[in-house]
């Protein structure tokens, strides 16, 4: 399977931004005619198969086996009396618990959902810094495409590749429903979207009432844009993080190619803080998804 934007979006948007860029002198024309590419898609490396390869591909993969060996690391450092790495990431999970809290308002919502939320926003900081790592984007090949010479870096954040950021926020819209069902049961939930509980009601309560032939079709129309809703959540959460990071990318490339010396550093310390903010922003997002989706329709 090729990843998204491999097909169409390889062929039309093959024009990179060292191509568009505005000359500002000869020198750096060349610059920009030479140096590396960013397209809006991920650049395949290899193939394992059917299974093709990009650098975001690869850097995801390297920030998940990084999350594993630093989870081993606290996992077997764990002791009564905490020493200094153990009290860094006590007193992490404590601030980022309490952060939790001022969403779900409850320690109890806080503590079920931090397993998933906290994974999330470090595979999503962790894929945000790691295009940013000097030298990084140094590390690559040279292939041939269409008669020029073309500059594939074997790594680029997976944060910039709108598969990474799709599969993301697809799997944090899809848990909030998973835990809205635990939470407060199929039935309930299916009825805030597909709304049957109004429907039936309406035969029953007509003669009493009358208004619910207009009411409850209404709230029936009002459950079938919430699936809109949903749906919208995917596309708002993928873009919004794939947009940001892939905007900084594209800033760092340009003024690097500008004047690569001294130029690019306080807009690396900017990428930094973005990636950060980048990453809470979708973190607090989802737990605000989850949250919603597991309190009673009354709440």
């Amino acid at each position: 399977m090729e990843p998204l934007g491999t097909g169409i979006i390889q062929q039309e948007l093959s024009t990179t931004v060292s191509d568009t860029a505005v000359s500002v002198s000869a020198h750096t024309e060349e610059t920009l005619s030479h140096g590396h590419t960013h397209t809006l898609y991920a650049e395949p490396i290899t193939s394992w198969g059917d299974v093709v390869i990009t650098n975001a591909l690869l850097s995801s993969w390297i920030v998940v086996f990084g999350i594993i060996v630093l989870s081993l690391i606290i996992r077997i450092s764990l002791k009564h009396i905490p020493g200094r790495l153990q009290a860094f990431f006590e007193l992490i999970f404590e601030q980022a618990l309490e952060l939790a809290d001022g969403v779900t308002g409850s320690r109890k919502k806080s503590r079920m959902f931090f397993p998933l939320i906290f994974a999330l926003f470090l595979f999503i900081l962790l894929n945000n810094w790691i295009g940013i790592i000097p030298g990084v984007g140094s590390i690559g090949m040279t292939v041939s495409e269409g008669g020029h010479e073309t500059f594939i870096s074997f790594l680029r954040g997976g944060s910039a590749d709108l598969n990474t950021t799709l599969a993301l926020a697809t799997i944090a819209v899809v848990a909030s429903h998973i835990f809205g069902i635990l939470a407060v049961g199929a039935w309930r939930h299916i009825n805030k979207f597909i709304n049957i509980r109004a429907l039936i009601e309406i035969p029953k309560r007509v003669r009493n009432d009358p208004t619910v032939l207009i009411v409850n079709p209404i709230n029936v129309f009002v459950g079938l844009v919430e699936i809109v809703g949903e749906l919208a959540k995917i596309a708002s959460l993928s873009f919004r993080l794939f947009g940001n990071v892939f905007a900084g990318e594209v800033l760092l490339a340009s003024m690097s190619a500008i004047l690569a010396w001294g130029l690019p550093i306080p807009f690396l310390f900017l990428e930094v803080f973005v990636g950060l903010i980048q990453a809470t922003i979708f973190a607090i997002l989802v737990l605000s998804y989850l949250s919603m989706h597991t309190s009673m329709e009354e709440h």
